[in-house]
């Protein structure tokens, strides 16, 4: 059956919250927006392109840091309202250049800092 992104629950805005997973570590990566011309995109491309609430316009991945997320597959959740994209991400996925943005742990209650920026 032939994919359409149409078919995927977005929220009122017409976004649908997307995980970028590394395909090979399968680390958790990275969250952000998509709408369905974004999730088109992506299939048609293979480069991971966002959908940036901030400045109402797409993101493709890597585009301006040459952090480029290439994607391997693309998954949908039972819901169908939430997208899992998994990638071959080249270089820091977050832009704190840090390799996830899940960095921050909160352990006995304190916040810790458990990944450091890559070097530059």
């Amino acid at each position: 059956m032939p994919f359409d992104p149409a078919s995927l629950t977005y929220d009122d805005r017409g976004l649908i919250p997307a995980i970028a997973q590394d395909a090979a570590t399968d680390e958790v990566l990275m969250m952000a927006w998509m709408n369905a011309e974004a999730v088109a995109r992506t299939l048609e491309s293979g480069r991971v392109t966002y959908w940036s609430r901030s400045r109402s316009e797409f993101w493709v991945k890597g585009e301006s840091s040459g952090h480029v997320q290439e994607l391997v597959e693309m998954r949908v959740d039972c819901d169908r309202d939430c997208l899992l994209v998994r990638v071959r991400q080249t270089g820091p996925a977050c832009h704190t250049n840090r390799r996830s943005c899940f960095y921050t742990a909160v352990r006995d209650g304190e916040e810790i800092e458990i990944m450091a920026p890559e070097a530059g």
